[in-house]
């Protein structure tokens, strides 16, 4: 047991709050990578056998088995990682047909977050998916949905709508999952998902148009386990969904090329994506890196001639809405502008289109359905609603008085070192200015200005609701793996430090991706080659930890103007404006890995507590790993400190302080 988990009640002025009032930064993790696949068959993507039976499988054991979950959860709070993002999949809940739950994993679910408040471990639940499904290049879904629209599920590898790892094995390439977006059944799928009334208008499953069919099952499924969790306080809210897709959803021209969306691998436009899908030999662009940039190389066939990926007996749905249709055996555009801009809302921004007339209504739905299941009233609502856009758009713009307790739960990366797994330390791509950054302050200045970017989004366009950064992280396997060879992870450590230096400057809850069970070096967390878990029983258990296990403040009784950790010299500073009417304590998390041979400390402005005032738990430990000792005035020093120790730091501010600092210098 490690104590109470935080009691989140809230948000105020931008942040999360406590039931105090103190000003709470949560840290954590995202649990798990292997989430997104079944335990049974053993989903890995680099495994083919089973894959094609989405019916029969269990999730039962993601992110790990129950015996394990103390093991695991007790290492989260040596780290101070108490915040944790936890993935469930609408598959995972909904496998086995339209409305048939998988009660037994609604009850393991519900087993996890019993563990997790043994812990003090607070929690959200991220209803995951990338690219749709597994059948379509990634996780999330179930199978039916596919088979419910007419798709062949076994023939969108072959006929180019889909490019599969389990396909592929070693020819798969690297970190090329995400193109899957521009492929016809991941495009397909969210089209309808998101906008199939106006532009799949009478296509209906089971009878309901399909757009009311896909998403009133998603949102009913995740009430489902809404009504479950809502006995739970350490389970504070939902996402809506992750990274969603746009879809086709306003594209000008199905004739062209998307200039927002240009990745490596194969970069079909919607015409030729749909030509391949019926069957029609059929090429597209590739794209490739090259030098600092992104370029066209040239022509490379897509799909199968022959293979559809459709069931036989069915047209593509976007033939059957007129869209385009078959001359001499060539695809041809009838309504090119199908799925542009209606209306010109937003000023013509296609993302901002779809984040106005789709995204929004959809999150409300959603919203509103949660809090149906949790039996919330608009006043008292159980759950906190962390929300997303699309991976290439921007985040909605979203008035709080008029609906729920929203949270900015966007994402951020390091795309040159994710997409290339490699890092310099003197080289990154700005993705929203399509700039190439140089020189290792441009690169930590940049870090720290695109997560600004994020916080300040949540200030103008979401009437300052609390930013909490739900993914970021590193491949592990970066430099072609060479810290598996020699288990030096200091690169690792170095690039860390600098994306939580970015965090901390603008003062920001984060879950890094991803804490992965059962990760190995030969196939990393086990879907699609990655591999960013920060946790591999074959490195020791966890890696890099000097790069994120580092002290922070956990709730500060007032506004906090500076918090900085400077990992090579090991000296934090916190400086905050006390709020008087705030009685309980301000708490820093300080791990005894920056600090084995001790530490000096010095605080203006208040006093640390007598340890006795912790609680039992904390107590406990931080008497048996460290000596604090008071020497002359407000200065401390803190005795040496194992490596798996930590404690928590107590702070009262003096009655008339206006501004409390706290500095801790590692000896």
């Amino acid at each position: 047991m490690e104590g109470n988990p935080m009691n989140i009640a809230g948000a105020e002025n931008g942040h999360f709050v406590d039931a105090d009032g103190r000003w709470l930064i949560l840290r954590g993790v995202n649990l798990g990578g292997s989430s997104k696949i079944p335990k049974v068959p053993d989903g890995r993507t680099h495994l083919r056998e089973g894959f094609y039976d989405g019916t029969h499988v269990s999730f039962i054991g993601r992110p790990f088995p129950p015996e394990e979950a103390d093991e695991h959860f007790a290492q989260l709070v040596r780290w101070g990682q108490r915040f944790v993002r936890l993935l469930v999949t609408w598959e995972a809940i909904e496998h086995e047909g339209p409305g048939i739950y998988d009660v037994q994993y609604l009850d393991y679910i519900e087993g996890i977050a019993e563990a997790a408040a043994r812990h003090g471990i607070s929690l959200f639940i991220d209803p995951h998916q990338d690219v749709w499904s597994r059948w379509t290049g990634g996780d999330g879904a179930p199978m039916w949905t596919l088979e419910a629209v007419g798709f062949e599920p076994r023939r969108l590898h072959a006929s180019g709508a889909a490019m599969l790892h389990q396909e592929m094995g070693q020819q798969y390439p690297q970190m090329q999952w995400f193109s899957n977006h521009l492929r016809l059944g991941c495009a397909t799928m969210f089209t309808l998902f998101f906008a199939g009334n106006d532009f799949a208008p009478g296509v209906l499953a089971s009878g309901e148009p399909i757009q009311n069919f896909l998403q009133r099952h998603y949102i009913e499924a995740f009430g489902a386990l809404a009504r479950r969790l809502t006995a739970y306080p350490n389970v504070v809210g939902f996402d809506s969904l992750n990274e969603p897709g746009e879809g086709f959803i306003g594209l000008s021209d199905i004739r062209k090329n998307r200039s927002d969306f240009v990745l490596p691998g194969l970069a079909p436009t919607p015409l030729e994506a749909m030509s391949a899908g019926e069957g029609l030999t059929t090429f597209a662009n590739e794209i490739r890196i090259k030098g600092l940039g992104l370029q066209n190389v040239g022509r490379k066939p897509l799909g199968t001639p022959g293979k559809r990926a459709w069931k036989d007996g069915e047209v593509c749905i976007w033939r059957r809405a007129g869209v385009w249709d078959i001359e001499g055996g060539t695809a041809v555009a009838k309504k090119p502008q199908w799925f542009a801009l209606k209306d010109n809302l937003a000023g013509g921004s296609p993302h901002a289109f779809f984040n106005e007339k789709y995204l929004k209504p959809f999150i409300e739905r959603y919203a509103a359905h949660i809090d149906a299941a949790s039996a919330s009233s608009r006043k008292t609502r159980r759950f906190m609603m962390f929300i997303e856009s699309s991976p290439v758009g921007d985040m909605p713009t979203i008035k709080q008085g008029a609906a729920w307790n929203f949270v900015n739960a966007a994402h951020w990366y390091d795309a040159l070192t994710l997409t290339m797994k490699r890092w310099t330390g003197f080289i990154a791509y700005d993705s929203a200015t399509q700039k190439v950054i140089i020189g290792p302050r441009a690169v930590r200045h940049y870090f720290k200005e695109a997560l600004a970017r994020i916080a300040n989004h949540s200030k103008e366009h979401i009437e300052n609701a609390p930013t909490l950064i739900g993914e970021f992280g590193l491949p592990f396997d970066i430099n072609g793996g060479h810290a598996y060879r020699t288990g030096d992870f200091k690169i690792h450590e170095r690039a860390l430090s600098a994306y939580y230096d970015g965090l901390d400057a603008n003062l920001l809850s984060a879950t890094i991706w991803n804490y992965t069970a059962d990760n190995t070096h030969a196939y990393g967390d086990g879907w699609n080659g990655e591999d960013l878990s920060v946790f591999c029983r074959e490195d020791g258990g966890g890696r890099a930890l000097a790069g994120f296990v580092r002290p922070y403040a956990m709730a500060v009784a007032g506004k906090i103007t500076l918090m900085e950790f400077d990992h090579a010299r090991g000296t934090f500073v916190l400086e905050f404006e006390p709020n008087k009417r705030i009685k309980a304590p301000t708490e820093i998390f300080v791990p005894g890995l920056q600090f084995l041979h001790g530490a000096d400390i010095v605080l203006s402005g208040g006093e640390l507590m007598d340890l006795s005032n912790s609680s039992p738990a904390a107590l406990q430990e931080e008497k048996k790993l460290s000596g604090l000792s008071a020497k002359a005035g407000k200065r401390y020093v803190l005795s040496g400190m194992e490596r798996e120790s930590f404690l928590i730091l107590r702070i009262e501010a003096d009655p008339d302080a206006q501004v409390c600092r706290l500095s801790i210098l590692r000896c």
